[in-house]
């Protein structure tokens, strides 16, 4: 069984980073407004859909775990490793596909 006080540090360290990126963004905003300055430099201008970009990953993730399992039972390589190595390599290979498809989506318009 996994320890889970390395996920409850995971997991804690997460929360603050989040919540310090959130008062960030907030104080930007706010020193925006202050100067008469709109917000949209914030917005992306590449208008794919978000779901696109998931749906690739998962797609992604689903074939890391494919690959990991076939390279566990063909290899002496640990499980772990060869779930964790291909899970990353596929769930970045699926983000590197978004991009060149929102790129190609950006030209377009």
């Amino acid at each position: 069984m996994m320890d889970f006080d390395f996920i409850v540090g995971i997991a804690f360290f997460a929360v603050v980073y989040g919540i310090f990126h959130l008062y960030v963004r907030r104080k930007e905003r706010l020193a925006l407004i202050e100067k008469g300055l709109t917000a949209n430099i914030f917005n992306s201008e590449a208008n794919v859909s978000p779901s696109l970009k998931y749906g690739i990953f998962c797609i992604g993730i689903a074939i890391g775990f494919l690959f990991g399992d076939i390279l566990a039972k063909s290899t002496n390589l640990e499980e772990g490793v060869a779930y964790v190595s291909m899970i990353f390599l596929f769930g970045g290979l699926a983000l590197v596909i978004y991009y060149f498809i929102a790129k190609k989506h950006a030209r377009k318009e």
